[in-house]
């Protein structure tokens, strides 16, 4: 389970924000996570709850909110777009394998509410 030191991660880069912008209190966090991007939610829901209380100064009841970003492939051939866990690296519409993942296996922090 990874979910772990991601979160562990997400916490060290959200302490240093609120140093630097000298909050006392985080509120939220919203991370953006690609429906591709081998992070588990649920997983990481989990281990949120937990490690905000025992490894944050400025977090302690800090809610974890997370966007999906649907994972879409690009086929080079046809120019279309489709959705690739549904469909996979063969396009749908025209069966070429000359595909790529447009969007989809992002891990990033879009937004920290704090005072």
């Amino acid at each position: 389970m990874h979910e772990l030191g991601v979160v562990f991660h997400v916490i060290k880069m959200v302490e240093e924000v609120a140093e630097e912008n000298d909050l006392t209190e985080v509120q939220s966090v919203t991370l953006q996570l690609g429906e591709v991007s081998t992070v588990i939610e649920s997983y990481l829901q989990d281990v949120w709850k937990w490690a905000v209380k025992n490894r944050s100064q400025h977090m302690q009841e800090a809610k974890l909110i997370v966007e999906k970003i649907p994972a879409i492939t690009f086929c080079e051939d046809c120019m279309q777009e489709y959705g690739t866990v549904e469909h996979g690296k063969i396009c749908p519409h025209c069966g070429s394998e000359h595909t790529y993942l447009l969007q989809g296996n992002e891990f990033m922090i879009k937004e920290i509410e704090g005072q």
